[in-house]
């Protein structure tokens, strides 16, 4: 999630654990500890592959998280001026405003290394966009009357509870939008084939369905309230007869290990030359995608891999267009909003149903 969310919710649960006995002190103190894992974002590996794939990952880390709260916790008994807190207390205060950091950002898209320093790919359950208001707003709200007040245990209490609600709801909208595009994937023989379902910026009331199907990739847009209306799907190339010499190169590995089977490969022209590119496709949204990187110029008829990866902003430019058709689409199935609207047309290969 944002900088902005993870202090908020670092507040609200430090309102909530010692608000009646440290008053506003431990909603601050929530507030600068809940988003201290991001100050990794400062780091520059020197490379955009390194710089994007490194992220969330030691600061983020449930062992660190939890070595750190330890230590917190035995210095603050040892050395903080309120001596009837409790160890027990002290832990249960820095534990939950540290690892709540990782757990929600692992209910986005982009992909937590909770388990750093182990080999395992970052996890990634999405839930809930990277900036979702209607998550923010309550633990916002309660931190605020908290400061205004100085009353730091209720509020935050009470915006605590409302967001993790709200995280239930987003789990069960979830739950619908997967029960209804099951049908559409088994007409199409998908069952088995790598999915990844997340709601659509801001929201969690309309869903991005991407599958990932060898040369291609298929997309579908479901919301829950789009009643018995079957979901259709518009299926694209994924550049896969690239995908060997993109897994040539070190960073092609890299962002493999990162983004599985989620990644589309093509060729630009850039500064004269032949350029390998592989996008990210779970990040953004079709036509939106942020995280395109360089991975190697063609010479004489042989790909090298690029000394330093660069990361290449979004062609499209119609973003507040797609935000209000996205917006419209929340509400209502009609009229039918395509992802090949927003995309270069010779990446389609075909639609079935409707959008």
């Amino acid at each position: 999630m944002d900088s902005i969310t993870q202090a908020a919710l670092g507040a609200a649960i430090g309102g909530t654990v010692l608000g009646r006995r440290l008053g506003r002190k431990a909603v601050l103190v929530g507030a600068v500890l809940g988003t201290l894992p991001d100050l990794d974002v400062v780091i520059d590996y020197g490379d955009a592959v390194a710089n994007v794939t490194e992220h969330r990952g030691f600061s983020h880390s449930l062992f660190v998280l939890a070595g750190l709260a330890i230590a917190l916790a035995l210095l603050s008994r040892r050395f903080a001026p309120a001596r009837d807190i409790s160890l027990r207390r002290w832990g249960l205060f820095f534990g939950l405003i540290l690892l709540t950091h990782p757990l929600l950002d692992a209910l986005t898209t982009y992909g937590t290394q909770l388990w750093w320093p182990l080999d395992m790919r970052p996890a990634a359950w999405p839930v809930v966009f990277i900036i979702d208001p209607i998550y923010s707003l309550p633990l916002l709200v309660g931190v605020g009357v908290a400061l205004a007040t100085g009353r730091a245990h209720r509020a935050p209490t009470w915006g605590l509870a409302l967001s993790c609600a709200y995280l239930v709801f987003a789990v069960g909208a979830k739950q619908l939008v997967e029960a209804r595009i099951a049908p559409v994937l088994a007409e199409q023989g998908l069952q088995q084939a790598p999915r990844l379902v997340q709601p659509t910026p801001f929201n969690t009331l309309l869903w991005r369905v991407t599958v990932a199907d060898g040369k291609y990739h298929h997309e579908a847009l479901v919301g829950v309230f789009d009643g018995d209306r079957s979901p259709g799907l518009e299926t694209y190339t994924r550049g896969a007869d690239l995908e060997e010499t993109a897994l040539d190169s070190a960073r092609g590995r890299r962002l493999e290990w990162f983004a599985g089977p989620f990644l589309r490969y093509e060729t630009r022209q850039l500064d004269g030359r032949e350029t390998l590119v592989a996008t990210d496709l779970r990040l953004g949204f079709p036509g939106f995608h942020p995280f395109a990187f360089t991975l190697a110029t063609r010479d004489d008829g042989d790909w090298q891999p690029v000394e330093t990866s660069e990361q290449l902003s979004s062609s499209s430019r119609n973003n507040r267009d797609a935000l209000a058709r996205l917006g419209f689409r929340i509400l209502s199935p009609e009229p039918p909003l395509c992802t090949s609207e927003f995309v270069p047309r010779h990446w389609l290969i075909s639609t079935s149903g409707r959008c």
